[in-house]
């Protein structure tokens, strides 16, 4: 959190100091005669190389966090298609089973046995509310 606190902060001094640039620090050219002496100017030309280089490293930065959300994206999108394979295959194998009749009916009975564990475990536990409760 404080690296983009501090890029924030950089930011919002580059463009203070740009706001400084226009209003003064740069002179057009019919005053630069009789205005800016070579001081002011190689000082102007640091600001702005600073500037420069900062905007630079900014850029990188950007890029490489770019770069690591594409290679992020890439791996999701990778193990999305994984699984689709598994779910795919999984599903063919449930079609091969409910295709066979004699699948069909294990599968039913298989599904009255829970029926009937759920049954009676709600009336057994009905009738102990009853006899103890």
């Amino acid at each position: 959190m404080s690296y983009r606190r501090d890029h924030r902060a950089s930011r919002a001094a580059l463009f203070d100091n740009m706001d400084s640039l226009e209003e003064g620090g740069l002179r057009s050219s019919s005053s630069y005669s009789s205005g800016i002496d070579d001081h002011d100017n190689e000082k102007t030309m640091d600001s702005l190389h600073d500037r420069v280089s900062f905007l630079k490293r900014l850029t990188g930065d950007i890029h490489e966090e770019v770069e690591s959300h594409n290679r992020m994206l890439d791996r999701m999108g990778n193990e999305m298609d994984a699984s689709r394979g598994i779910m795919s295959g999984t599903i063919d194998r449930f079609k091969m089973v409910f295709e066979k009749k004699s699948s069909r009916r294990i599968c039913k009975l298989a599904a009255y046995f829970v029926l009937a564990f759920f049954l009676l475990y709600y009336v057994i536990r009905i009738l102990l509310y009853f006899m103890y409760g």
